[in-house]
């Protein structure tokens, strides 16, 4: 459909519902499908052929998936098209994959998430395609590392565990007058909250696990492209066998159409939150994007239409046993991997462990938490009994 210059909230209510994939109702209906059949050996060959959105193989596709893909692509206007994969680092992969050929260098930022770092020291290594780690606050100043070989640049912004915020068009315009693809973990923001394609990237990568499921009960993952890299991108895609089940695809749909309001909340109860451990004699830091002393929060405050659930703080001293009796005394917030849903986390966090291009010294343990929907006030007093854990003696 046409965004008629409609609002994001309009256009994740309303987009991938085009009535011959609805049939009439209000959501798609799921599409479970291997075998596709033909009225004849004509019909099976000009299948073969069709654009996306043409039932060919059950890997291609149904108007399940095709839904939820069309509904992302409507959230990047000037988006080409949009691919859904098994999980984030699926998706993650994927756009690498579909933009570099062995003897290319890719600029990797620094505080990018662990597993996109074990496939571009693993994976990448192995095909020859080299692997540069840069500054996540370089900027501009990017185009001082582009090489011969230098073939796309990661952005990650902000951090997933440090939070820097990337100057995006910065960096991708310099990107653009050298030739070089531009990739962007967009998982923290969505497209709610930063439009990856307006800022310059080419690729835009979605942990659809997170934010846009939003109910900690699906693993998915998506990249969206513009125009110049959609074919490789979804050539590569086919490729490689890539597909996402049509059950997992229906309740992404289901979790997108309320990402707006849930976001909202998200970002209200982490903000009352986060200012509450400012102000609390055993935190040295809060790595929070709209706070003024995290790195790059100009950045955020200029680019960024908000924030959402998820920042980190640094603990006064202590060791990481006392950070350990601070998480696990905590009621309301659960221990485990993954953020987005509508529950809270806390996860004890190291990323100085990971860089190999810059080093951040911290004052102390570092704690990652996920704020969900839950009464802040309630998150705040659990914390205050975890807090007061972490200075007792074990």
């Amino acid at each position: 459909m046409s965004d008629g210059g409609v609002k994001p909230d309009t256009r994740i209510v309303q987009g991938g519902r085009r009535k011959d994939w609805t049939t009439g109702i209000v959501n798609p209906p799921v599409w479970r499908a291997s075998t596709i059949l033909f009225d004849d050996v004509e019909a099976l060959h000009a299948a073969g052929t069709g654009p996306v959105g043409t039932l060919h193989y059950g890997r291609s596709g149904t108007p399940t998936q095709w839904s939820l893909a069309e509904a992302l692509t409507e959230l990047e206007p000037g988006a080409a098209g949009t691919r859904l994969y098994s999980s984030g680092v699926a998706a993650v992969t994927m756009a690498l994959m579909a933009v570099l050929r062995p003897g290319d260098e890719l600029l990797m930022v620094d505080s990018a998430y662990g597993p996109t770092r074990l496939f571009c020291d693993g994976v990448l290594a192995r095909q020859g395609i080299a692997t540069r780690y840069y500054d996540p606050l370089v900027g501009a100043d990017i185009a001082g590392l582009i090489g011969d070989k230098t073939r796309a640049i990661f952005l990650e912004s902000p951090g997933s565990l440090s939070f820097e915020v990337q100057d995006v068009p910065g960096i991708c315009a310099v990107a653009r007058e050298r030739g070089i693809v531009t990739l962007l973990d967009n998982t923290w923001a969505t497209p709610l909250l930063f439009p990856a394609m307006a800022a310059g990237v080419d690729l835009s990568i979605l942990a659809c696990t997170k934010y846009v499921v939003g109910h900690s009960d699906v693993m998915l993952g998506s990249v969206t492209a513009n125009e110049a890299h959609w074919k490789a991108l979804d050539q590569t895609s086919r490729a490689f066998g890539q597909h996402a089940s049509p059950d997992d695809a229906w309740l992404a749909a289901r979790g997108l159409r309320t990402m707006g309001v849930r976001l909202r909340q998200h970002q209200e109860n982490a903000f009352t939150v986060a200012r509450w451990l400012a102000g609390q004699p055993q935190v040295a830091r809060v790595l929070h994007p709209a706070f003024p002393d995290c790195p790059g929060h100009e950045l955020w405050a200029r680019d960024f239409k908000g924030s959402s659930g998820l920042f980190s703080f640094t603990l006064k001293g202590g060791d990481d046993a006392a950070r350990s009796r601070l998480i696990d005394g905590l009621d309301h917030f659960g221990i485990g991997y993954s953020w987005g849903g509508f529950e809270s986390l806390a996860l004890p966090v190291d990323p100085e462990r990971l860089r190999t291009a810059t080093h951040r010294e911290q004052e102390g343990p570092m704690v990652r938490l996920h704020i969900g929907l839950e009464d802040a006030d309630d998150l705040i007093a659990d914390l205050a009994r975890g807090l007061a854990l972490y200075g007792t003696a074990a």
